[in-house]
C-alpha cells in the first residue's frame, strides 16, 4: 500500500517516527483526517464479519479511524507489535488488570505509585473480585523475589514512581518476573519515547497515559497499552470492545497530532528540568528537592545507566522548609507556574499535596514531614522559570 514505507517508518529516527508512523496516506490529504463517526459501511455480504473485531472499520467502540492510525504510531514509538487507544490512562490500567488477572490470582505492586493503581489495588480490585495485592519497596529486589507466590499473575510498577520520583530497575524486575512466570507492567507516563522504551528491557505492557506528556497540550484525554500482538488483540477483545472505554475520534486526533512533536518537547522539558533542579536544591529555604538527574537522588546511577543518558525526565517533587500553610503561601506567589493537577503540558503545573493519606506512609521521610509540590516542568523559557521560583521564594520567606 505504502511501497514499503510504514517499514522504513518505523526503523527511522525518533523524530521522523514522530512525524510519519501510523499517518494513513491513502486519502487524498497527506495526513489522517479527522473521521467523527461512531458507524461505518458494511461490506456488500455482511454474513463473515465480526461483530466483535477490531481490525476493520465497523463501529467505533471497536475501532475507529483516528484511533487506528493513533496506536499504529504508539507502537512504532514505544518498539511494541502493536497499542490499544482508550479513553483514559486509567482506563487503560483498568483494561490490563481486567484482561490478565482473575478472581483467586496474586499481584506485586510497587508501594509507590499513582493514586487510582493504588486504590484499584488496595480497595476496588480485592472487593470485587477477590484478587490480592503485595505491595512493596519495587527498588528492593529481594523484596519483591520474596513477594512472589505460585498464584502471582502480573508485577506492577513506574518507570519513575508517581510522585516520590523512584526509579525502578526494569530489566531486573523483568527477570523476577519471567522466572514466576508473571507480566511485568510498566507505567512510563512519566518517561515517555525517546526518553525509555520499556519494552526493550524486559517489559512484557507499558501503560501511558496519553492526556499528559505524549498529547503534552493538556486539551485532550486518552490511555494506551502497548505490546505484543497476542496480548493487545486480548486487550481490544476483552476490555475495549466490551467494556467499552474507547477514546473518541476527536482525542485521538488531537493526541496524534502532539505526538508529531513529542521529541522536541520533551528535549526543551528536560534541559529546564536540569536546570531548575539544581537551582532549587542549592537554596536553603528549600526542604528537600527529588529529581532522578540529581546525583544525590537515590537511584540517580540508576537512572543513568537505564535511560542511557537521554535524560531524567521532567517530573520532580520538592518542599519549602515549613508547614502546609507554608507551601500554600509559596504556591499563591507564582506568577507564571500554574497551580493545577496533571502533568506533561506545555505550560508548568504545580500542585501541594500534604502529609495525609495512606499511601504517604511508604514515602520517604521528607514527604512524610513536609508534604511535597509535584511539579511539571513546561515549555516556558528556563530563566523565567527560575525566576518565578526564585520570587516566590523572597516573598514567602522576606
Amino acid at each position: 500500500m505504502n511501497g514499503g514505507r510504514d517499514e522504513v517508518i518505523a526503523t527511522a529516527g525518533d523524530m521522523t517516527t514522530a512525524v510519519h508512523a501510523g499517518n494513513d496516506t491513502r486519502g487524498a490529504a497527506i495526513r489522517t483526517p479527522i473521521t467523527m463517526a461512531n458507524s461505518y459501511h458494511l461490506p456488500p455480504n455482511p454474513e463473515a464479519v465480526d461483530w466483535s473485531g477490531t481490525d476493520d472499520l465497523l463501529y467505533t467502540r471497536n475501532s475507529g479511524a483516528n484511533q487506528i492510525a493513533l496506536q499504529r504510531k504508539l507502537a512504532v514509538l514505544d518498539h511494541g507489535e502493536d497499542a490499544v487507544a482508550l479513553a483514559s490512562g486509567v482506563a487503560a490500567l483498568h483494561a490490563v488488570f481486567f484482561t490478565f488477572v482473575a478472581a483467586g490470582d496474586h499481584v506485586v505492586v510497587s508501594d509507590t505509585t499513582y493514586e487510582a493503581t493504588w486504590k484499584l489495588w488496595t480497595e476496588l480490585l480485592p472487593r470485587k473480585y477477590g484478587i490480592e495485592a503485595s505491595f512493596v519497596d519495587i527498588t528492593d529486589l529481594d523484596a519483591v523475589a520474596a513477594a512472589m507466590r505460585p498464584r502471582t499473575r502480573m508485577v506492577i510498577t513506574e518507570a519513575i514512581a508517581n510522585p516520590t520520583t523512584k526509579v525502578a530497575d526494569i530489566c531486573a524486575l523483568g527477570t523476577l518476573t519471567h522466572d514466576a512466570g508473571a507480566v511485568l507492567l510498566v507505567d512510563s507516563t512519566f518517561t515517555p519515547p525517546p526518553l525509555y522504551r520499556p519494552l526493550d528491557d524486559g517489559a512484557d505492557l507499558v501503560v501511558h497515559s496519553l492526556t499528559k506528556y505524549i498529547n503534552g497540550h493538556g486539551d485532550a484525554m486518552g490511555g494506551a497499552v502497548i505490546g505484543d500482538a497476542e496480548r493487545i488483540g486480548q486487550i481490544k477483545r476483552e476490555a475495549m470492545v466490551d467494556v467499552g472505554g474507547v477514546i473518541s475520534p476527536f482525542n485521538a486526533w488531537l493526541i496524534e497530532r502532539g505526538s508529531i512533536t513529542l521529541p522536541l518537547r520533551l528535549g526543551q522539558h528536560q534541559r529546564t528540568a536540569e536546570r531548575v533542579a539544581a537551582v532549587l536544591a542549592s537554596d536553603p529555604r528549600v526542604a528537600f528537592v527529588a529529581y532522578p538527574g540529581l546525583t544525590s537522588h537515590p537511584q540517580h546511577e540508576l537512572a543513568l545507566r537505564q535511560f542511557g543518558g537521554r535524560g531524567f525526565g521532567a517530573m520532580m517533587a520538592f518542599a519549602v522548609d515549613g508547614d502546609p500553610a507554608t507551601q500554600n503561601r509559596f504556591v499563591s506567589h507564582l506568577r507564571v507556574i500554574t497551580s493545577a493537577v496533571s502533568l506533561g503540558h506545555d505550560e508548568s503545573l504545580i500542585v501541594h499535596v500534604g502529609t495525609d493519606g495512606p499511601r504517604v506512609a511508604a514515602y520517604p521521610e521528607p514527604f512524610r514531614r513536609f508534604g511535597h509540590l509535584r511539579f511539571s516542568i513546561g515549555l516556558e523559557d528556563a530563566d523565567d522559570l527560575i525566576a518565578d521560583l526564585v520570587g516566590a521564594l523572597d516573598a514567602t520567606f522576606g
